[in-house]
């Protein structure tokens, strides 16, 4: 079982930053493919961006491209989030989630972290 703890959310103005952070349990983390989605009210949960075990392949929503990157270090089983030029369509709870095979399910979710980006 892994767990995983977002932090780092807040309240922003547009045009500032944020970074999130996950912390994950588990030696077998460095194994899993891991992503950020993000769920705003009234709309469905979208995959923001997604990194692979080593960090050396990332893709991201077309929304955030150039202004997001994901990152992850492996020794101290974190990943981050680095958020620049937020706006205010940013807002949403952010997720922090694994996948234990490539290309497959989601299988575990942390309880989200809330960003907020004032106009």
């Amino acid at each position: 079982q892994v767990q995983l703890v977002e932090s780092g959310g807040g309240l922003v103005q547009a045009g500032g930053s944020l970074r999130l952070s996950c912390a994950a349990s588990g030696r077998t983390f460095s194994t899993y493919t891991m992503g950020w989605f993000r769920q705003a009210p009234g709309k469905e949960r979208e995959l923001v961006a997604r990194i692979n075990w080593s960090g050396g392949s990332t893709d991201y929503a077309d929304s955030v491209k150039g202004r997001f990157t994901i990152s992850r270090d492996n020794a101290k089983n974190t990943v981050l989030l680095q958020m620049n030029s937020l706006k205010p369509e940013d807002t949403a709870v952010y997720y922090c989630t694994a996948q234990r095979i490539a290309g497959t399910r989601w299988d575990y979710w942390g309880q989200g972290t809330q960003v907020t980006v004032s106009s």
